[in-house]
Protein backbone atom coordinates (compact mmCIF):
# COMPACT_ATOMS: atom_id res chain seq x y z
CA UNK A 1 0.00 0.00 0.00
CA UNK A 2 1.31 3.18 -1.27
CA UNK A 3 1.51 6.25 0.78
CA UNK A 4 2.03 10.12 -0.31
CA UNK A 5 1.68 13.11 1.87
CA UNK A 6 0.45 16.86 0.68
CA UNK A 7 -0.38 14.46 -2.77
CA UNK A 8 -1.36 16.18 -6.29
CA UNK A 9 -4.87 15.11 -6.85
CA UNK A 10 -5.47 16.47 -10.08
CA UNK A 11 -3.53 14.46 -12.28
CA UNK A 12 -5.89 11.70 -10.75
CA UNK A 13 -8.85 13.00 -12.77
CA UNK A 14 -9.95 14.11 -16.05
CA UNK A 15 -10.69 17.05 -15.44
CA UNK A 16 -7.19 17.52 -14.19
CA UNK A 17 -8.33 20.15 -11.87
CA UNK A 18 -7.77 20.38 -8.33
CA UNK A 19 -5.80 20.87 -5.47
CA UNK A 20 -3.55 18.18 -2.70
CA UNK A 21 -4.48 15.83 -0.66
CA UNK A 22 -3.03 15.70 3.27
CA UNK A 23 -2.22 12.29 2.58
CA UNK A 24 -3.00 9.99 -0.62
CA UNK A 25 -2.89 5.85 -0.20
CA UNK A 26 -3.19 3.37 -3.13
CA UNK A 27 -4.57 0.33 -2.42
CA UNK A 28 -4.06 -2.72 -4.72
CA UNK A 29 -6.23 -5.62 -3.05
CA UNK A 30 -9.53 -5.42 -1.18
CA UNK A 31 -7.78 -6.23 2.16
CA UNK A 32 -6.10 -2.78 2.09
CA UNK A 33 -8.82 -0.71 1.01
CA UNK A 34 -10.85 -2.47 4.05
CA UNK A 35 -7.70 -1.64 6.03
CA UNK A 36 -7.08 2.10 4.87
CA UNK A 37 -11.05 2.69 5.44
CA UNK A 38 -11.21 1.29 8.69
CA UNK A 39 -8.28 3.43 10.06
CA UNK A 40 -9.43 6.60 8.73
CA UNK A 41 -13.33 6.09 10.19
CA UNK A 42 -11.29 4.96 13.89
CA UNK A 43 -9.33 8.23 13.51
CA UNK A 44 -12.16 10.06 12.35
CA UNK A 45 -10.24 11.58 9.27
CA UNK A 46 -12.30 12.57 6.45
CA UNK A 47 -11.83 9.99 3.61
CA UNK A 48 -12.14 10.64 -0.25
CA UNK A 49 -12.54 7.49 -2.67
CA UNK A 50 -11.13 8.21 -6.21
CA UNK A 51 -11.19 5.76 -8.32
CA UNK A 52 -10.76 6.17 -12.25
CA UNK A 53 -11.47 10.06 -11.29
CA UNK A 54 -13.95 10.40 -14.26
CA UNK A 55 -16.61 11.63 -11.72
CA UNK A 56 -14.90 14.09 -9.53
CA UNK A 57 -15.01 18.03 -9.48
CA UNK A 58 -12.06 18.68 -6.66
CA UNK A 59 -11.96 21.91 -5.12
CA UNK A 60 -8.82 24.49 -5.39
CA UNK A 61 -7.70 24.22 -2.08
CA UNK A 62 -7.67 20.29 -1.93
CA UNK A 63 -8.88 17.73 0.38
CA UNK A 64 -7.89 17.82 3.75
CA UNK A 65 -7.64 14.32 4.70
CA UNK A 66 -6.88 10.95 3.44
CA UNK A 67 -7.72 10.76 -0.43
CA UNK A 68 -7.74 6.28 -1.13
CA UNK A 69 -6.94 5.77 -4.44
CA UNK A 70 -8.75 2.34 -5.22
CA UNK A 71 -6.02 0.26 -7.98
CA UNK A 72 -7.69 -3.19 -6.97
CA UNK A 73 -7.67 -5.64 -10.29
CA UNK A 74 -9.70 -8.62 -11.01
CA UNK A 75 -11.20 -9.99 -13.91
CA UNK A 76 -13.08 -13.31 -13.64
CA UNK A 77 -15.56 -14.62 -16.59
CA UNK A 78 -17.12 -18.01 -16.06
CA UNK A 79 -19.72 -18.51 -18.75
CA UNK A 80 -22.03 -15.50 -18.33
CA UNK A 81 -21.36 -14.50 -15.23
CA UNK A 82 -18.39 -11.56 -14.44
CA UNK A 83 -16.95 -10.24 -11.44
CA UNK A 84 -15.05 -7.37 -11.52
CA UNK A 85 -12.88 -5.59 -8.96
CA UNK A 86 -13.95 -2.10 -8.24
CA UNK A 87 -10.34 -0.66 -9.22
CA UNK A 88 -10.70 -2.57 -13.21
CA UNK A 89 -10.58 -0.04 -15.58
CA UNK A 90 -14.07 0.00 -17.02
CA UNK A 91 -13.66 0.44 -21.00
CA UNK A 92 -11.18 -2.23 -20.80
CA UNK A 93 -13.85 -4.30 -18.78
CA UNK A 94 -16.12 -4.04 -21.51
CA UNK A 95 -13.64 -4.28 -24.34
CA UNK A 96 -13.23 -8.18 -22.81
CA UNK A 97 -16.73 -9.00 -22.46
CA UNK A 98 -17.44 -8.19 -26.28
CA UNK A 99 -14.05 -10.16 -27.15
CA UNK A 100 -15.91 -12.94 -25.26
CA UNK A 101 -18.76 -12.49 -27.36
CA UNK A 102 -20.76 -11.86 -24.72
CA UNK A 103 -23.82 -9.04 -24.91
CA UNK A 104 -25.35 -6.56 -22.28
CA UNK A 105 -22.63 -3.80 -21.20
CA UNK A 106 -21.41 -3.63 -25.02
CA UNK A 107 -23.05 0.10 -25.30
CA UNK A 108 -21.22 1.12 -22.78
CA UNK A 109 -17.80 0.92 -24.30
CA UNK A 110 -15.61 4.01 -23.96
CA UNK A 111 -17.15 5.40 -21.03
CA UNK A 112 -14.08 6.29 -18.60
CA UNK A 113 -13.39 5.25 -14.97
CA UNK A 114 -13.74 2.23 -12.94
CA UNK A 115 -16.19 -0.38 -12.07
CA UNK A 116 -16.80 0.21 -8.74
CA UNK A 117 -18.21 3.57 -9.98
CA UNK A 118 -20.70 2.00 -11.99
CA UNK A 119 -23.15 0.90 -9.67
CA UNK A 120 -22.66 3.90 -7.58
CA UNK A 121 -23.92 6.28 -10.41
CA UNK A 122 -25.82 3.61 -12.69
CA UNK A 123 -23.66 4.00 -15.19
CA UNK A 124 -25.38 4.18 -18.41
CA UNK A 125 -25.09 5.06 -22.34
CA UNK A 126 -26.79 4.71 -25.77
CA UNK A 127 -29.79 2.75 -24.04
CA UNK A 128 -27.88 0.60 -21.71
CA UNK A 129 -27.93 0.90 -18.10
CA UNK A 130 -25.17 -1.56 -15.71
CA UNK A 131 -28.36 -1.93 -13.11
CA UNK A 132 -30.05 -4.41 -16.20
CA UNK A 133 -26.68 -6.77 -16.03
CA UNK A 134 -25.39 -6.07 -12.23
CA UNK A 135 -26.38 -9.41 -10.08
CA UNK A 136 -24.70 -8.25 -7.03
CA UNK A 137 -22.46 -5.35 -5.32
CA UNK A 138 -19.78 -6.64 -2.69
CA UNK A 139 -19.22 -3.71 -0.38
CA UNK A 140 -17.79 -2.28 3.04
CA UNK A 141 -19.72 -1.20 5.13
CA UNK A 142 -18.73 1.75 6.97
CA UNK A 143 -21.53 1.68 9.54
CA UNK A 144 -21.77 -2.16 10.15
CA UNK A 145 -18.08 -2.11 10.07
CA UNK A 146 -18.20 -5.32 8.05
CA UNK A 147 -17.92 -6.64 4.08
CA UNK A 148 -21.37 -7.10 2.81
CA UNK A 149 -23.13 -8.48 -0.71
CA UNK A 150 -26.08 -6.57 -1.54
CA UNK A 151 -28.63 -8.06 -4.54
CA UNK A 152 -29.81 -5.73 -7.64
CA UNK A 153 -32.86 -4.67 -5.54
CA UNK A 154 -31.09 -4.14 -2.65
CA UNK A 155 -28.94 -1.11 -4.46
CA UNK A 156 -32.05 0.77 -5.49
CA UNK A 157 -30.43 1.63 -9.09
CA UNK A 158 -32.78 4.35 -10.58
CA UNK A 159 -31.50 7.17 -13.44
CA UNK A 160 -27.97 7.85 -12.42
CA UNK A 161 -28.81 7.06 -8.67
CA UNK A 162 -28.45 4.02 -6.43
CA UNK A 163 -28.21 3.55 -2.79
CA UNK A 164 -24.92 3.89 -3.00
CA UNK A 165 -25.32 7.26 -4.13
CA UNK A 166 -27.73 8.07 -1.48
CA UNK A 167 -25.91 6.96 1.14
CA UNK A 168 -22.18 7.97 -0.01
CA UNK A 169 -20.43 7.63 3.30
CA UNK A 170 -21.52 4.60 3.83
CA UNK A 171 -20.78 1.68 1.37
CA UNK A 172 -17.06 1.22 -0.31
CA UNK A 173 -17.45 -0.83 -3.61
CA UNK A 174 -15.06 -3.41 -3.46
CA UNK A 175 -16.34 -5.83 -5.99
CA UNK A 176 -19.14 -6.18 -8.56
CA UNK A 177 -20.96 -9.13 -10.37
CA UNK A 178 -22.98 -9.00 -13.46
CA UNK A 179 -24.75 -11.76 -15.40
CA UNK A 180 -24.30 -11.23 -19.66
CA UNK A 181 -25.86 -12.61 -22.04
CA UNK A 182 -24.66 -15.30 -24.49
CA UNK A 183 -26.73 -14.13 -28.27
CA UNK A 184 -24.31 -16.14 -30.28
CA UNK A 185 -22.06 -13.01 -31.07
CA UNK A 186 -24.85 -10.59 -31.57
CA UNK A 187 -25.20 -7.63 -28.97
CA UNK A 188 -28.48 -6.60 -26.99
CA UNK A 189 -31.57 -5.26 -28.95
CA UNK A 190 -30.47 -1.97 -29.62
CA UNK A 191 -32.28 0.55 -27.57
CA UNK A 192 -31.37 3.78 -28.76
CA UNK A 193 -32.14 5.58 -32.00
CA UNK A 194 -29.16 7.30 -32.90
CA UNK A 195 -27.09 3.72 -32.62
CA UNK A 196 -29.14 2.23 -34.60
CA UNK A 197 -29.16 4.53 -37.07
CA UNK A 198 -25.38 4.52 -36.83
CA UNK A 199 -25.80 0.69 -37.97
CA UNK A 200 -28.46 1.26 -40.40
CA UNK A 201 -30.71 -0.85 -38.59
CA UNK A 202 -34.07 -0.51 -36.84
CA UNK A 203 -34.17 -0.15 -32.63
CA UNK A 204 -35.04 -3.57 -31.15
CA UNK A 205 -32.84 -5.49 -33.47
CA UNK A 206 -29.31 -7.15 -33.12
CA UNK A 207 -26.08 -6.72 -34.58
CA UNK A 208 -22.77 -8.57 -34.07
CA UNK A 209 -21.71 -7.70 -30.66
CA UNK A 210 -18.34 -5.73 -31.86
CA UNK A 211 -20.22 -4.03 -34.12
CA UNK A 212 -22.03 -2.29 -31.03
CA UNK A 213 -19.46 -1.27 -29.48
CA UNK A 214 -17.21 0.24 -32.39
CA UNK A 215 -20.18 2.43 -33.40
CA UNK A 216 -20.88 3.12 -29.38
CA UNK A 217 -17.16 4.51 -29.53
CA UNK A 218 -17.13 6.11 -32.65
CA UNK A 219 -20.22 8.65 -31.74
CA UNK A 220 -18.77 9.15 -28.30
CA UNK A 221 -15.39 9.65 -30.11
CA UNK A 222 -17.35 12.19 -31.97
CA UNK A 223 -18.62 13.88 -28.95
CA UNK A 224 -15.07 13.90 -27.19
CA UNK A 225 -16.25 11.56 -24.96
CA UNK A 226 -13.46 9.39 -25.43
CA UNK A 227 -10.75 9.94 -23.04
CA UNK A 228 -7.86 11.82 -25.58
CA UNK A 229 -4.86 13.82 -23.31
CA UNK A 230 -4.34 15.32 -26.44
CA UNK A 231 -8.07 16.75 -27.13
CA UNK A 232 -8.85 18.92 -24.36
CA UNK A 233 -12.41 17.96 -25.66
CA UNK A 234 -12.34 15.25 -23.49
CA UNK A 235 -10.48 17.05 -20.42
CA UNK A 236 -14.22 16.52 -18.36
CA UNK A 237 -16.19 14.40 -16.70
CA UNK A 238 -18.41 13.71 -19.69
CA UNK A 239 -21.91 14.79 -19.46
CA UNK A 240 -21.71 17.71 -16.68
CA UNK A 241 -25.65 17.90 -16.18
CA UNK A 242 -28.07 14.47 -15.75
CA UNK A 243 -31.49 15.25 -18.04
CA UNK A 244 -34.42 16.57 -16.14
CA UNK A 245 -37.42 14.22 -15.48
CA UNK A 246 -40.49 16.62 -14.71
CA UNK A 247 -43.90 15.75 -13.49
CA UNK A 248 -46.70 16.11 -15.60
CA UNK A 249 -47.58 19.60 -13.78
CA UNK A 250 -44.15 20.55 -14.45
CA UNK A 251 -43.51 19.03 -18.00
CA UNK A 252 -46.67 21.39 -19.06
CA UNK A 253 -45.02 24.19 -17.63
CA UNK A 254 -41.78 24.06 -19.03
CA UNK A 255 -43.51 23.49 -22.45
CA UNK A 256 -45.27 26.24 -22.63
CA UNK A 257 -42.00 28.38 -21.74
CA UNK A 258 -40.64 26.77 -25.00
CA UNK A 259 -43.40 27.64 -26.83
CA UNK A 260 -43.26 31.11 -25.75
CA UNK A 261 -39.38 31.61 -26.44
CA UNK A 262 -38.87 29.46 -29.82
CA UNK A 263 -42.03 29.27 -30.97
CA UNK A 264 -45.27 27.10 -31.34
CA UNK A 265 -43.52 24.40 -33.54
CA UNK A 266 -40.66 24.23 -31.26
CA UNK A 267 -41.29 20.34 -29.41
CA UNK A 268 -39.11 19.54 -26.88
CA UNK A 269 -37.55 16.43 -26.56
CA UNK A 270 -39.60 14.34 -23.88
CA UNK A 271 -39.03 10.67 -23.32
CA UNK A 272 -41.35 8.68 -20.97
CA UNK A 273 -39.68 8.11 -17.60
CA UNK A 274 -42.21 6.26 -15.29
CA UNK A 275 -45.66 7.05 -14.54
CA UNK A 276 -46.41 10.66 -14.94
CA UNK A 277 -43.01 11.66 -15.06
CA UNK A 278 -41.13 12.43 -18.26
CA UNK A 279 -37.25 13.32 -19.13
CA UNK A 280 -36.23 15.79 -21.20
CA UNK A 281 -32.74 16.50 -22.45
CA UNK A 282 -30.17 18.32 -20.67
CA UNK A 283 -28.08 19.10 -24.01
CA UNK A 284 -31.12 20.41 -25.50
CA UNK A 285 -31.78 23.15 -22.72
CA UNK A 286 -28.86 24.36 -22.89
CA UNK A 287 -27.93 24.85 -26.42
CA UNK A 288 -31.53 26.53 -26.66
CA UNK A 289 -30.76 29.02 -23.98
CA UNK A 290 -27.85 29.93 -25.73
CA UNK A 291 -24.80 28.31 -24.25
CA UNK A 292 -23.56 26.58 -27.74
CA UNK A 293 -20.53 24.08 -28.46
CA UNK A 294 -17.16 26.15 -27.67
CA UNK A 295 -19.39 28.59 -25.48
CA UNK A 296 -16.96 30.57 -22.83
CA UNK A 297 -13.95 32.91 -23.37
CA UNK A 298 -11.75 31.88 -20.54
CA UNK A 299 -9.93 28.65 -19.85
CA UNK A 300 -13.15 26.37 -18.98
CA UNK A 301 -15.57 26.05 -21.78
CA UNK A 302 -18.38 24.09 -23.24
CA UNK A 303 -16.63 21.50 -25.09
CA UNK A 304 -16.77 22.27 -29.31
CA UNK A 305 -17.91 18.62 -29.73
CA UNK A 306 -21.22 18.54 -26.84
CA UNK A 307 -23.35 20.78 -25.17
CA UNK A 308 -23.42 18.65 -22.34
CA UNK A 309 -19.69 18.69 -21.09
CA UNK A 310 -17.93 21.94 -19.52
CA UNK A 311 -14.03 21.71 -20.31
CA UNK A 312 -10.72 22.49 -18.93
CA UNK A 313 -8.70 24.00 -21.69
CA UNK A 314 -5.75 23.53 -20.31
CA UNK A 315 -5.35 25.92 -17.65
CA UNK A 316 -8.06 26.18 -15.99
CA UNK A 317 -9.02 26.34 -12.13
CA UNK A 318 -11.80 24.81 -9.90
CA UNK A 319 -13.27 28.03 -9.56
CA UNK A 320 -13.50 28.73 -13.39
CA UNK A 321 -15.02 25.73 -14.00
CA UNK A 322 -17.55 26.07 -11.47
CA UNK A 323 -18.50 29.58 -12.77
CA UNK A 324 -19.33 28.45 -16.40
CA UNK A 325 -21.41 25.59 -14.65
CA UNK A 326 -23.64 28.29 -12.46
CA UNK A 327 -23.53 30.99 -15.34
CA UNK A 328 -25.60 27.69 -17.32
CA UNK A 329 -27.77 26.60 -14.58
CA UNK A 330 -28.66 30.19 -13.94
CA UNK A 331 -29.36 30.74 -17.77
CA UNK A 332 -31.32 27.62 -18.22
CA UNK A 333 -32.99 28.23 -15.39
CA UNK A 334 -34.23 31.78 -16.38
CA UNK A 335 -35.19 30.69 -20.27
CA UNK A 336 -37.37 27.25 -19.18
CA UNK A 337 -37.97 26.86 -15.68
CA UNK A 338 -35.66 24.05 -15.53
CA UNK A 339 -32.88 23.83 -13.06
CA UNK A 340 -29.93 21.37 -13.96
CA UNK A 341 -28.44 19.08 -11.87
CA UNK A 342 -24.72 18.12 -12.10
CA UNK A 343 -24.02 14.53 -12.36
CA UNK A 344 -20.36 14.76 -11.49
CA UNK A 345 -19.25 14.53 -7.21
CA UNK A 346 -18.14 17.37 -5.72
CA UNK A 347 -15.31 17.89 -3.45
CA UNK A 348 -15.11 20.84 -0.88
CA UNK A 349 -16.88 23.26 -3.52
CA UNK A 350 -20.30 23.28 -3.97
CA UNK A 351 -22.38 24.86 -7.26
Amino acid sequence: MQELHDAPLAPLTTFRLGGPATRLITATTDAEVVAAVREADASGTPLLLIGGGSNLVIGDKGFDGTALRIATTGFELDGTSLELAAGEVWTDAVERTVRAGLAGVECLAGIPGSAGATPIQNVGAYGQEVSSTITEVIAYDRRAGETVTLTNAECAFSYRHSRFKADPERYVVLRVRFRLEDAKGLSAPLRYAETARALGVEPGERVPVEDARETVLKLRAGKGMVLDPDDHDTWSAGSFFTNPILTDADFAVFHARVRERLGDGVEPPAYPAGEGRTKTSAAWLIDKAGFTKGYGTGPARISTKHTLALTNRGDATTEDLLTLAREVVAGVREAFGVTLVNEPVTVGVAL
